[in-house]
């Protein structure tokens, strides 16, 4: 673990520095293991792919101080069993609504049909939710339908949009501007104002893609 100020009254937790899984392991056992300890002074905790911001009361704490308790606290080591929690997201799949679906095929020289048993054959870890409520960083996309971002962004994507870029896929929570490759979408809500996390997904759970159809699609209230 390496700790860094990130302002005067917050620090960032590094556990490595690149998507992997057992750096992903090593967050989700100290998001987990401080959510757990319910320290009073702590205001934020909030994961990423590497790392833990945590904001924090400066009358109650300074950095070394809290570095030190941190240190004392967090257990990497634990043989913490998590339950797991995965979420089916139903996905109409078509250049209909996939805008970039016939552009990936042509690039990766593979058919539609592929690319959708690739990105839908496959079990995907929530690392991080972030850019918008409910957007949710989904990885590993596999290398064979793996996407750069597109070099000029489209300035509205559709609400719930399934998308990738690089080796991440994700859900497009409401209408936004956006740079990711388009796949398909879903009538899943992904903001939720009703829910105390605001999305059905939090990070440490598991998703997957379901194709479905567009008459499945439009019956769960997908709009075109």
């Amino acid at each position: 673990m390496q700790f860094k100020v990130a302002s005067v009254d917050s620090l960032i937790i590094y556990f490595g520095d690149e998507i992997a899984q057992d750096v992903a392991l090593k967050v989700k056992k100290a998001y987990q293991g401080l959510k757990g300890l319910n320290l009073d002074g702590l205001i934020e905790i909030i994961p990423s792919y590497t790392s833990i911001f945590i904001s924090y009361d400066i009358f109650k704490y300074d950095y070394e101080s809290l570095v030190e308790l941190l240190k004392q606290e967090i257990n990497l080591d634990s043989k913490v069993e998590f339950e797991e929690k995965i979420v089916t997201i139903d996905t109409y799949y078509d250049p209909e609504v996939g805008l970039d679906l016939k552009d990936m095929a042509f690039k990766t020289n593979l058919s539609i049909d592929d690319i959708i048993g690739i990105h839908s054959n496959k079990l995907y870890d929530v690392y991080a939710i972030g850019f918008l409520p409910g957007f949710a960083y989904l990885a590993s996309v596999d290398e064979a339908i793996a996407m750069p971002r597109l070099s000029s962004p489209r300035k509205q994507i559709p609400k719930g949009s399934v998308s990738i870029a690089d080796t991440q896929t994700a859900v497009y929570p409401q209408a936004s501007p956006g740079g990711w490759n388009i796949l398909g979408r879903t009538a899943l809500e992904l903001f939720d104002r009703s829910l105390d996390t605001l999305s059905p997904l939090s990070v440490g759970d598991k998703v997957k893609f379901n194709p479905i159809t567009k008459k499945e699609f439009l019956a769960q209230g997908g709009i075109l």
